[in-house]
C-alpha cells in the first residue's frame, strides 16, 4: 500500500497544534510535508519482498565454508513509541549449494528494518528469509541496537545495548558452528581500513 502523503502531512499539523506549536510558524511550515516524506522511506520496507530484493542474486556454489557478513548497520523505528533504534547486524549462513551476492543481505535487514519493528522480531525475520532463500544448512543473525525510547525517555538508560540472536539449522543445534560465528563476529577487522 503506497502511503497517502497528504494525509499524514495533515496528520503531523494537528499533532503539531494538540502538543501547544503553531504548525504555521517559520521553522515549521514544511515539517508535515518532510515527516510524511521521512515516514515513507522509514517505513519502505512494507512495500518490499525478499524474492524482489533478492532479484536472482543467488548463486550455485559448492562450498562448504562458512559465509559471514557482519558489522551491517540497522536503523529501524521502534513500533511501541516510533521512536529509532540503530545498531549493528552480523549475519552467517552455512551454504547448500547456493550463496547470495553479498550485498543482498544488507538489503534484507534494511527491508525488514524499515517497518515498525520490534527488535527481537526483526532479528527473527531476517534470519529465516536467508534460510528459506537458499535452504541454508544453517543460518545465525545478531543484532546490537541502541533505542532512544530507552534513552531519550522512560528509564533514561543512555549506554543500554540490546542484543538479540535468532540461531537456525546447525548453528542452533552445533556448538562449534555455533562458537565459530561468534568468534568470527568479535575479531578485529583486518582489512586496515583506509588511512
Amino acid at each position: 500500500m503506497v502511503p497517502n502523503l497528504e494525509r499524514i502531512e495533515d496528520l503531523v499539523r494537528q499533532l503539531l497544534a494538540a502538543i501547544g506549536e503553531d504548525p504555521a510558524r517559520e521553522g515549521l511550515v514544511d515539517t508535515p510535508k518532510r515527516m510524511a516524506s521521512a515516514l515513507a522511506f522509514l517505513t519502505s520496507g512494507y512495500r518490499q519482498d525478499v524474492e524482489a530484493v533478492i532479484n536472482r542474486a543467488r548463486f550455485s556454489q559448492e562450498i562448504s565454508s562458512m559465509v559471514v557478513l557482519r558489522d551491517i548497520e540497522v536503523y529501524s523505528l521502534c513500533e511501541h513509541h516510533l521512536l529509532p533504534f540503530f545498531g549493528r547486524a552480523h549475519i552467517a549462513y552455512l551454504p547448500r549449494n547456493k550463496v547470495f551476492g553479498i550485498s543482498k543481505l544488507a538489503r534484507l535487514v534494511d527491508m525488514y528494518a524499515r517497518r515498525l519493528q520490534i527488535q527481537e522480531r526483526l532479528t527473527e525475520q531476517i534470519s529465516h528469509a536467508i534460510m528459506d532463500s537458499i535452504d541454508a544448512i544453517g543460518v545465525g543473525v545478531i543484532i546490537e541496537a541502541r533505542h532512544l525510547c530507552m534513552m531519550m525517555r522512560g528509564v533514561e538508560k543512555q549506554n543500554s545495548l540490546l542484543t538479540t540472536s535468532s540461531l537456525l539449522g546447525t548453528f542452533r543445534n552445533n556448538p562449534a558452528t555455533r562458537q565459530e560465528f561468534l568468534s568470527l563476529i568479535r575479531r578485529p577487522a583486518v582489512y586496515g581500513g583506509p588511512p
